[in-house]
């Protein structure tokens, strides 16, 4: 018979995994179209992972006010976001990156708090905007 500590731990072990996971998913598609590549799957993947597990801890510690840890993960990641972006005259890169970053750590925060569907939902919608300028209605559409 399993004890509800190791089924809880277990539990967490999935979640954990599953945001890893997604992280990952997006992080290789942003991997798979760009020749330099500053942010990838190990990116994205330890930033679903970090700020899932930050999330659990966040209700797990008790006494702890679920909301002001990952509070603080949305903040570290704004900032580790803002360190991509980098601007030279008129020429600005590394939003998207930026952006993608900030929304993959929504995504482990996501799992975190049990929002399953929610957050692959999330996943989902990220990997299409990355995927989107490859498909050709969209870059006809968008053709400057």
């Amino acid at each position: 018979m399993i004890t509800m500590d190791l089924q809880m731990d277990f539990e967490i072990v999935c979640r954990v995994v599953l945001a890893c996971i997604l992280g990952c998913i997006i992080g290789w598609e942003r991997e798979r179209h760009r020749n330099i590549v500053s942010a990838g799957i190990r990116t994205y993947g330890a930033i679903s992972l970090g700020s899932c597990v930050f999330g659990i801890l966040s209700y797990i510690i008790a006494g702890a006010d679920p909301s002001r840890i990952a509070a603080q993960v949305v903040a570290g990641i704004g900032f580790l976001g803002g360190g991509v972006i980098f601007r030279q005259g008129d020429y600005v890169a590394g939003l998207t990156t930026a952006a993608t970053i900030w929304a993959t750590a929504s995504v482990g925060l996501a799992v975190a708090f049990g929002l399953y569907f929610v957050s692959i939902l999330i996943a989902f919608m990220i990997f299409m905007l990355l995927y989107l300028p490859r498909l050709t209605w969209w870059k006809r559409i968008s053709a400057k």
